[in-house]
């Protein structure tokens, strides 16, 4: 490691240096920064710190969101930097989402001194544990002085924190700083006396934590060298039984399909594979692969038919609503495989856990019996024929209906594309439509909290840096999000943004509020006009409007290497809604 990077011009600067110094022996490389004030010695030290990429963004919470992005794509934290006041109050979406969904942020909020607070003194509120059970760890600084021993402190605390982001479960942490003037970096003589004193032996014992996000250990885990004997836990006379790959941030996706698959083969079960698991996208061979079971599931006959004895879960509960009352009416046992130590089990059925992920699990020893082939060949013939009839239905569509453009991209998208998925219709089209593949596609979402907060800006984190990247959105989750658009002067890499334009909240066509206009259409669906292409032009950013399949598939087939850009599809919500339902009724019983 390189001398460390200090400035001794003052105390804050100082202190800023350290603390930034630190954070880079920890593996710390990026930080997302906004304009203020106080938090300047802090936005100084990281500007000129040659390992830290330092990215300006004017709205906190998109910069927050954006930093989500990057620690999704990364596996490691990701630093944030704000001002006093409401700049902070701003980050709190972004921290719920990486609370929920456990990505380690480390979230640096610049305060004013204890004096100056509960005074009406300027662009202050309580920060104190502003963010209160959605951290991992709070901690507020010591206000800055020239002091060894004081330094000393302040490196250990940093550390602590980093640590914390990640272990014993990722997820975000937060530190106040305090600040006295001056909040620039000029020189007062205040620290000449600690030239020399602070050398490369005081972060020596410094390393970098881990870049991948952790393994939590609970009740019921084993040391991923062991494995877990799933042997231990499965009924020897259970003859149908599923696996259900559900939602889960995974830093090896094709160690995590192969683990998978090893598990199925080894049980004899099928895979029910969620469009948001690595397993709907990844190769695996020999095992039944279900991608239809939304469809499959929508007949009472075929849910009782296909009832299971015991069900493995791995990663979340999956984003299906129909598959996810299957589960709770068949009363089958249930093994949470998750990498929480938190309790996931929103169907409160009677479910056991391993607090570890499948891919962390270790050679799986095969278990005493073997699944009943029957069962799992009934779930082939009902795959096999679902799929069939959503993919004819698909194949001939020529209006621009929303579901084919999940399906076109699930064919024609790049191999090993980073795709992000927003939430509400979005996600359920890749849940129905989206087909088992082995294409290697890398879905990222932000299914925590399942809002549609912050979907541009994480979105543009996920592909930062990284291979050309895909959006698939909604128009009102992007005009929820529109300042994400000031990121484009920033992006290093390419974003392309599938626009679903229906002009409203389309997941609401699917609910029962929608039997209710009026106010339906005013209070729910939330109509709205905007010409995207001026809105585009705005930002300066490529718009194209696509007024065919043929034009969209070559659109989708390359991606560019830099820039962004929106492809809008124009669409029917009321219409797509129909169609949807008519195509699920279509299934062969």
């Amino acid at each position: 490691m390189p001398s460390p990077t200090l400035d001794f011009r003052n105390t804050n600067t100082l202190w800023s240096s350290v603390l930034v110094e630190t954070l880079a022996r920890l593996g710390v490389r990026q930080a997302v920064t906004s304009p203020g004030s106080r938090c300047a010695p802090l936005t100084f030290a990281f500007a000129r710190h040659p390992q830290i990429e330092a990215i300006p963004v004017l709205d906190e919470r998109s910069a927050a969101f954006f930093a989500l992005g990057l620690a999704k794509q990364q596996h490691r934290p990701v630093v944030l930097v704000c001002t006093s006041g409401t700049a902070a109050a701003n980050y709190l979406p972004a921290i719920v989402e990486a609370h929920e969904s456990g990505v380690p942020l480390l979230v640096l909020t610049a305060d004013r001194p204890p004096e100056l607070r509960d005074c009406a003194s300027g662009q202050t509120i309580d920060q104190q544990k502003l963010y209160g059970s959605f951290v991992r760890f709070y901690h507020e600084l010591a206000v800055p002085e020239g002091k060894i021993e004081l330094l000393r402190y302040l490196r250990q605390t940093v550390a602590h924190a980093g640590q914390c982001t990640l272990q014993p479960e990722p997820g975000p942490v937060h530190l106040n700083c305090s600040f006295r003037d001056p909040l620039v970096p000029v020189a007062d003589g205040t620290v000449g006396h600690l030239v020399g004193k602070i050398g490369k032996g005081f972060f020596n014992h410094l390393s970098p934590v881990a870049e991948a996000f952790s393994l939590p250990r609970g009740a019921g885990s084993r040391s991923a060298t062991n494995g877990f004997d799933f042997s231990a836990v499965i009924d020897r006379r259970t003859r149908k039984g599923v696996i259900i790959a559900g939602p889960e941030a995974v830093v090896d996706p094709e160690r995590y399909a192969d683990a998978a698959q090893r598990l199925a083969r080894a049980l004899g079960w099928p895979v029910l594979a969620d469009a948001l698991s690595p397993v709907r996208s990844f190769p695996m061979t020999g095992v039944v692969r279900v991608s239809a079971y939304d469809a499959v599931l929508r007949s009472p006959k075929r849910a009782k038919a296909l009832q299971p004895e015991m069900v493995i879960c791995l990663g979340g509960w999956p984003t299906s609503k129909v598959l996810r009352g299957w589960l709770a009416q068949s009363g089958a046992e249930i093994l949470l495989v998750a990498p929480t130590a938190r309790n996931r089990d929103a169907l409160h059925g009677r479910t056991r856990w391993v607090a570890a992920s499948i891919a962390d699990t270790g050679e799986t020893p095969a278990p005493p019996g073997k699944g009943d082939p029957s069962y799992a060949a009934a779930w082939q013939r009902a795959e096999t024929a679902a799929r069939q009839t959503l993919d004819d239905a698909l194949a001939a569509a020529t209006d621009l209906v929303e579901p084919k453009a999940a399906w076109l991209l699930a064919q024609h998208l790049p191999e090993a594309t980073p795709l992000f998925v927003a939430s509400s219709m979005p996600v359920r089209d890749l849940e129905y439509f989206w087909p088992a593949t082995h294409r290697r596609h890398r879905v990222f979402f932000n299914r925590g909290a399942n809002g549609i907060d912050g979907t541009l800006s994480t979105a543009l984190g996920v592909a930062h840096g990284g291979r050309p990247a895909v959006l698939l959105t909604g128009d009102l989750a992007l005009l929820h999000d529109t300042n994400g658009f000031l990121l484009t002067p920033k992006l290093r890499g390419s974003l392309t943004i599938v626009l679903i334009n229906n002009r409203g909240g389309g997941i609401f066509e699917h609910l029962p509020v929608a039997q209710f206009d009026p106010p339906f259409e005013e209070y729910f669906a939330t109509p709205q006009v905007v010409d995207f292409a001026k809105l585009c032009a705005a930002y300066e950013v490529e718009h194209t409007l696509v007024t065919g399949w043929t034009q969209f598939r070559a659109a989708i087939s390359k991606l560019p290497a830099s820039g962004l850009r929106v492809l809008e599809i124009r669409t029917d919500r009321k219409r797509d809604a129909a169609w949807r339902k008519r195509r699920f009724a279509a299934i062969p019983g």
